[in-house]
């Protein structure tokens, strides 16, 4: 697959979008993860339109909410905003509380869309594969950076398995390596967390 212009532009816009950001605890500039997350859904079949979704899949929870999910549909179109949407946890600020986002998260992720699915999987494997080497450098000092703490977190990525482990059996049981390798993340995490 050849991309095109448009994908220049959604990673230059994802650029200008988080620049100044950081990934938690660390000095890595946070626009790394949006360009692993778009690498991992294209080596795992994604089309360009998915493909700039997943650069963009922070905007609308990091950088502006509703009216970033509407600048992004009027940008990028229906289909990119629809899954930047249900890549999207909180639209709002103040947040909900955290247990409650990533129960609704979970939940939401039953009835997900295959392109919603691929992309927060490529993003919840990038992520576990970053706790996971924290985890080695730092040990458990790492679980101070997540509002879950230790205990949640683990929960939380276990969980994203399971409902992953489903979907991906029901919308796109080709890619089913994906989930395996984000299984084999989570169970090196539990194990270096003494779970």
């Amino acid at each position: 697959m050849e991309l095109s212009p448009r994908f220049a532009d959604a990673l230059t816009f994802a650029f200008d979008l988080h620049r100044m950001q950081e990934r938690k605890g660390t000095g890595i500039p946070y626009f790394s993860h949006l360009m692993s997350v778009a690498a991992l859904a294209l080596e795992n079949g994604a089309d360009e339109e998915t493909a700039v979704a997943a650069l963009l899949h922070d905007a609308v929870e990091d950088q502006g909410g509703r009216e970033m999910s509407e600048k992004i549909r009027r940008r990028f179109g229906d289909r990119v905003a629809d899954i930047v949407a249900g890549c999207t946890d909180a639209e709002v600020k103040p947040k909900p509380p955290w247990r409650q986002r990533k129960e609704a998260y979970i939940a939401h992720l039953a009835g997900a869309s295959a392109d919603v699915v691929l992309v927060s999987a490529c993003d919840k494997l990038h992520n576990a594969r970053a706790i996971l080497a924290d985890l080695r450098a730092i040990g458990d000092a790492l679980w101070e950076r997540f509002a879950g703490g230790k205990e949640g977190s683990l929960w939380y990525y276990r969980s994203l398995v399971a409902a992953f482990q489903t979907r991906f059996a029901e919308v796109c049981p080709q890619r089913k390596a994906l989930v395996e390798e984000l299984d084999r993340v989570v169970a090196e995490i539990e194990r270096l967390a003494g779970k």
